[in-house]
């Protein structure tokens, strides 16, 4: 008869923190008992140690500009030559045909050029121009770094929009909060180190928060999605639906047990491990999201700031608000997305006027605020596109997809403020002055962050993917 294998080679120590966090974890969701929740964080501490915790905190590979980043995110590509690319030429030229040759592939058949039907004008000490679309974004100016020689390579909004949020358009990957998150780890294990706000459900939709191969607690976390006004989003299953605490604790000691003996058999089991990391946050969730997500204790000055006290501001303006609030919390990376207005293939001045008048007061009311509690020093804002729009009608008032030139800006986290960096032709159409490419613009952000791109890998498959893939230049002449 064999004698007895010594337990220690049944269960080593890895698997044993594994059990013991899924067990603390699933029975603090059925309780709120000071003593599990000393000895759920006692076990959080043990996996930081043994360095298998993928949410604790990490150092940077250098000095970072920016600790936590807040995306506003304009789905449908708003175009730049209506916003903050003033293009004089076009003006004097509208309805004439374009002097140079279109894109061997467009997205759509485009005519003669189109003149805005906005004034641009200039603002702040920096002189920036721009439209009267955004007359509040405008007050901003001195704060905001522009980048006016983005471009991709892809003309419709699915492909556009993966490359924008993982870095691809044509293969699942993790996404760039994702990256954030598995690179510097996270500052509050109360809340989900990456949160996205009324994110769009189409065009990629949960491609574009995932965690792909990266640990699944690096996922995005959603609030509502884009249907759901940002009013009544909130986080799912934060709160069981009808057991009693009492028996909702039963039924997950019952589970405990399964999972204790499901991970003690095997080596690894990442989709179970990702499940009871989610179970472990929901505990630490069920106090402080709620918390963080009602805006009742904020004054009428702030509320008024950000536009909440009027209809057509009041739902994105609720979104960077909670974004304030999420980061100034620990969040490390939060998206706000204003979905799916800015695809103005017609009707492109009543399109674009209502689509900027429910962002505008919000945006700059999100600014002024976080430079006014110190914040902005720190934290990286990022207002972004997946594409901008052509310089071309498409039909009588519209404008079609464009790649290959468009504006976005940052401010705050190192970045040069009152700053202009790049430029497209005259009319708008192409980069074509210090282009920047989106593997650049993702390698640019990581720096920020006090991570190299191409030092930030994750092994899968047999090789080690990166955010800019094979690619991306970290564009210095924008980082102060």
């Amino acid at each position: 008869m064999d004698a007895p294998r010594p337990i220690e080679r049944i269960f080593d120590r890895r698997s044993v923190l594994r059990a013991s966090a899924a067990s603390l974890a699933l029975l603090g969701l059925g309780s709120r008992s000071p003593a599990l929740a000393r000895a759920a964080d006692r076990v959080l501490e043990q996996l930081a140690a043994s360095g298998d915790d993928p949410l604790a905190p990490r150092p940077p590979h250098h000095r970072p500009r920016a600790r936590r980043m807040i995306v506003l995110f304009m789905h449908g590509g708003p175009s730049q030559v209506d916003t903050f690319d003033y293009k004089p030429l076009l003006q004097r030229d509208d309805g004439k045909p374009l002097p140079f040759g279109k894109p061997r592939v467009t997205f759509a058949e485009t005519g003669n050029l189109l003149g805005s039907p906005w004034r641009f004008a200039q603002h702040g000490e920096c002189g920036a121009h721009v439209s009267e679309l955004f007359p509040h974004v405008a007050t901003q100016v001195d704060r905001l770094c522009f980048v006016k020689s983005m471009h991709g390579s892809n003309d419709a909004h699915g492909g556009a929009l993966l490359k924008i949020h993982t870095g691809s358009d044509t293969f699942v990957r993790p996404s760039l909060g994702s990256w954030v998150v598995f690179g510097l780890g996270t500052e509050n294990r109360s809340l989900p180190g990456h949160v996205t706000i009324c994110p769009t459900l189409g065009h990629g939709g949960v491609q574009n928060w995932s965690a792909a191969f990266l640990p699944g607690a690096t996922q995005g976390v959603p609030i509502g999605n884009a249907s759901i006004p940002s009013k009544r989003a909130e986080f799912q299953h934060l709160r069981h639906p009808t057991l009693a605490r009492a028996d909702q604790a039963e039924w997950l000691d019952l589970l405990r047990g399964m999972n204790e003996e499901h991970l003690a058999a095997r080596e690894e089991d990442r989709e179970l491990r990702a499940r009871l990391e989610s179970f472990a946050l929901a505990y630490r969730m069920q106090d402080q999201a709620p918390e963080t997500m009602d805006l009742g204790g904020e004054s009428a000055a702030t509320l008024q700031r950000y536009g909440i006290d009027e209809p057509h501001t009041e739902n994105f303006g609720r979104q960077c608000l909670m974004a304030r609030r999420f980061i100034e919390r620990g969040v490390r990376f939060v998206q706000c997305t204003h979905s799916y207005k800015w695809d103005q293939h017609d009707n492109l001045k009543n399109g674009h006027e209502t689509n900027a008048r429910e962002v505008d007061r919000p945006i700059a009311g999100l600014l002024g605020d976080l430079a006014a509690r110190g914040l902005l020093e720190d934290t990286l804002v990022l207002w972004i596109g997946e594409f901008g729009r052509t310089p071309v009608a498409q039909g009588k008032d519209g404008r079609d997809h464009n790649p290959h030139g468009w504006t976005v800006w940052l401010a705050g986290g190192g970045c040069k403020p009152g700053h202009s960096h790049g430029a497209t032709d005259d009319y708008g159409y192409y980069a074509t002055v210090d282009k920047v490419h989106v593997h650049d613009l993702h390698a640019t952000i990581l720096w920020a962050l006090g991570l190299d791109h191409e030092r930030l890998t994750f092994r899968y498959a047999g090789r080690d993917f990166r955010l800019t893939d094979v690619a991306g230049n970290v564009v210095h002449g924008i980082l102060s």
